[in-house]
């Protein structure tokens, strides 16, 4: 069997995990946090795996919404602007894209998600807009070695929310790129392998980073011992490590 089709069998078997999950979501409450900015409260809300609901300035904003996280997203509220970083699955979902948005939400994606989402606005790693008051931009989000995430296809997001910045990392190992990012408040950093980070990586990136907040998160795959990042951080000044319920 050829390195993709083993690639896709594997997938497809994760992917499973996760649909098999998704009930328990419509069954709990989404941890939410408010982060104090110079333009009002960003209010995070973490729906699971890689799926989270920011609320700003009056503003909704969704990334990588999916029903194989969360099956009701009608329930949720509606998009102003929906984020995607990349095509597979677990983040890109016309389903739950087309449960909340409405004739004037604006959809940010790559380029291989928006030939499946209608209207949908392209950015390209190093692309930067301004969409629904928003300043976002694109980053690097790849696997430098593996065939899961292709390096130039997928992205990262930094999203800017009056003096906050925050980053959302896509499927993405500790990158090189990583190093040009500046002034990062908040950051969310995928952890599971085989698809993106080990432990050891997240706390790498963070150091490289140096969020005043680190959110690790999209651990459900490789059911990852998320207390492991608390011990290698333990003694990093000026980094607060949230775990929050995502599997």
């Amino acid at each position: 069997m050829s390195r993709a089709k083993i690639f896709g069998c594997f997938f497809t078997v994760a992917l499973g995990v996760i649909m098999a999950a998704s009930v328990l979501y419509g069954q709990k409450e989404f941890p939410e946090d408010v982060i104090k900015t110079s333009g009002g409260d960003l209010k995070i809300t973490c729906i699971g795996h890689a799926s989270l609901m920011f609320a700003f300035a009056g503003k909704v904003i969704h990334i990588d919404p999916t029903t194989m996280v969360f099956p009701d997203y009608a329930s949720l509220p509606k998009a102003d602007l929906i984020l995607v970083t990349h095509e597979h699955g677990d983040h890109m979902d016309v389903k739950a894209i087309d449960a909340v948005r409405t004739a004037d939400t604006k959809i940010i994606s790559n380029a291989a998600a928006a030939k499946s989402i209608p209207d949908a606005v392209v950015m390209n790693n190093g692309d930067v807009q301004t969409v629904a008051g928003i300043a976002i931009e694109a980053v690097p989000a790849y696997n430098p070695e593996k065939p899961f995430h292709p390096k130039g296809n997928g992205n990262g997001y930094i999203l800017t929310f009056g003096d906050k910045r925050v980053y959302v990392a896509g499927d993405t190992e500790n990158v090189p790129e990583m190093k040009a990012l500046q002034g990062i408040d908040v950051a969310f950093l995928p952890m599971n392998q085989p698809y993106t980070m080990t432990p050891e990586q997240v706390a790498d990136a963070a150091r490289t980073i140096k969020p005043e907040i680190l959110y690790p998160y999209h651990y459900r795959f490789g059911e990852t011992d998320t207390g492991k990042l608390l011990d290698l951080l333990k003694d990093e000044p000026g980094i607060e490590v949230r775990l929050r319920d995502l599997q």
